[in-house]
């Protein structure tokens, strides 16, 4: 069965490489409108899910993984930045601060009758905003295309203190639990998860071992 990822996202792509996996990918045609009465990790789950269902529709004898990366602070959702500005006063709420990031993954496949997903989540504490740190991190424009306007694994990681949990969930695809997920599929994952964790093959993930 062929494994398809449901994202266009380079670092979803890069991080499923880690796991030996051969793959294709298929962007969804999906607009993702929160809907306010879903919690964050209820809503990053309808996201994900929404995702796979849309590429499976098309390609209903693939193994479609979905997955969608939300940022809450205060109990509320922070997503992409529309311009420069947004990305600021969005920073500026994060400087300082701790936040979780909320990552999920959806398996769907019709064939095999494969509906599932869950979300992992990671805490992130950012550094205060001093001698210019934000403003400097803004000039890159990095910020624009982020949810809550920053890259742990780009030149962002300068604006974070420390983090609790898996990095990879913060990146935007949590490797343990995607490799879980296709192990109770019954797709083999040809990678040693441990020790690709001990490894940590990617950028800034030995900046923030845990």
């Amino acid at each position: 069965m062929q494994l398809i990822l449901a994202s266009s996202s380079p670092r979803r792509q890069e991080l499923l490489v880690l796991l030996g996996l051969s793959f294709h990918v298929v962007s969804p045609d999906v607009h993702e409108h929160p809907t306010p009465e879903l919690t964050p990790i209820e809503q990053v789950k309808r996201f994900a899910l929404e995702k796979a269902r849309a590429v499976v529709a098309q390609l209903p004898d693939g193994l479609v993984l979905g997955s969608d990366t939300v940022i809450e602070l205060d109990g509320q959702l922070l997503g992409k930045p529309v311009d420069l500005q947004d990305a600021r006063i969005m920073l500026a709420r994060l400087a300082g601060r701790s936040h979780h990031v909320h990552t999920a993954v959806a398996l769907c496949s019709r064939g095999r009758e494969i509906e599932f997903v869950e979300a992992d989540t990671a805490n992130v504490e950012m550094k205060p905003d001093r001698e210019n740190l934000y403003d400097r991190y803004l000039a890159s424009q990095e910020s624009l295309g982020k949810a809550g306007a920053y890259a742990i694994q780009g030149l962002g990681g300068d604006l974070v203190d420390r983090i609790d949990g898996d990095y990879t969930t913060i990146v935007g695809l949590p490797l343990k639990l995607v490799a879980r997920s296709l192990g109770l599929a019954g797709y083999l994952v040809p990678v040693h998860v441990e020790d690709l964790y001990q490894r940590r093959p990617y950028a800034n993930w030995n900046r923030f071992a845990v």
